[in-house]
């Protein structure tokens, strides 16, 4: 099948992932997607059904996006996976206001698994370990304006590091933004590093902005990206081909 765009370390096509992928011959290390969340009634907001079962055939671990009514109301098709842990984004913008409830400005960020943890290739990212008071001591991840930790006892800083928050602060910029659920890569950096090793390939089943892709090269990884929408896969390819933004640009 043709590429839509390719170059050294991304290969993005066009089209809905669940008929592609039987086509293609991918071995990828990790899935990161983002699929829609069917909240919602705008059209674009479907939720693709049987979409984890065609994963769960590709590869065993999968970092997938979602509010937990979501994983709720899908927990029937995640049934072949299993759930190791989940990262919380917590963002510096709200989306949808239903007016009669909390102001959610978070999303999930699950990772699941399949067959046995010791063979899954999980690298929990270190971040320097800042002290705030007498016996804490908090992962600070680079560039990130907030500080969430535990106490010292949980952490291994020998070294001056310490394990990744689980919940990480990334701003979104909706003045640049050129997709309306956009992931920034900084966000997304940490949860590739864990799961995918250096020189790796990523899988991005709903490819959205192109995130995924930055993130991947930003980090020595290869990816390959699926988007449905034809309009966002040329967003995708323009992105891509302007290079890697550095970290610290909103993406």
């Amino acid at each position: 099948m043709k590429p839509y765009y390719a170059d050294d370390t991304v290969t993005l096509y066009h089209g809905d992932s669940r008929e592609i992928l039987p086509i293609l011959d991918l071995q990828p290390d990790c899935i990161v997607t983002d699929p829609p969340y069917g909240e919602t009634s705008l059209e674009w907001d479907r939720w693709p059904d049987g979409w984890p079962t065609v994963a769960a055939k590709l590869t065993s671990s999968m970092w997938c996006f979602g509010s937990m009514r979501m994983f709720l109301d899908r927990r029937d098709e995640f049934a072949g996976w299993k759930l190791s842990q989940d990262v919380v984004w917590r963002k510096n913008v709200a989306g949808f206001q239903p007016g009669d409830r909390f102001n959610r400005i978070h999303e999930h960020a699950l990772h699941f698994y399949r067959g046995a943890w010791g063979s899954i290739h999980h690298t929990p990212p270190r971040v320097p370990a800042v002290r705030r008071r007498a016996g804490d001591l908090i992962g600070r991840a680079a560039n990130e304006p907030g500080v969430t930790g535990a106490r010292g006892a949980s952490f291994q800083v020998s070294d001056g590091l310490a394990y990744h928050p689980s919940v990480v602060d990334a701003s979104i910029s909706r003045t640049v933004s050129q997709h309306p659920t956009e992931k920034p890569v900084r966000l997304l950096d940490p949860l590739i590093r864990y799961a995918c090793p250096p020189g790796g390939l990523v899988l991005d089943l709903f490819g959205g902005s192109g995130s995924t892709a930055d993130a991947a090269r930003m980090s020595g990884r290869r990816a390959v990206l699926i988007e449905a929408n034809e309009g966002y896969c040329e967003a995708i390819a323009d992105r891509l081909a302007q290079g890697v933004l550095p970290m610290g640009e909103v993406a």
